[in-house]
């Protein structure tokens, strides 16, 4: 699939179905089609077919879509530059094993 061939929603084939759901609502007609199409020739994925399938059916009925930036609120965290937001200052110190797993029975296990 080339760039000019995106498809109108982001990560799209890792979507799990719930979210899919919902974000198809904001999605026209011809995008539905271009979903269906997709689906058909790399995953045919049953639910998500008729799931995309009935929306389409509505679409034709009249319903209207949702509008709303599709580019948005995948689900997925935010990339970041440096990776985690963790840093060592915030990690629990390190500990030796408990001796019979029982705290107290080893005051000195961090001890060298």
């Amino acid at each position: 699939m080339s760039t000019g061939d995106a498809l109108p929603l982001p990560d799209y084939d890792e979507l799990p179905i719930t979210t899919l759901q919902h974000q198809i609502r904001a999605l026209s007609a011809d995008d539905i089609e271009r979903l269906i199409d997709h689906e058909e020739r790399h995953g045919n994925r049953t639910p998500v077919l008729e799931l995309l399938r009935t929306r389409r059916q509505q679409l034709a009925e009249g319903a209207e879509p949702s509008g709303g930036d599709q580019w948005d609120g995948t689900g997925k965290p935010a990339d970041t530059r440096h990776g985690s937001s963790a840093s060592p200052d915030s990690a629990a110190p390190p500990s030796g094993p408990l001796r019979h797993g029982v705290a107290g029975h080893t005051p000195e296990r961090d001890r060298p």
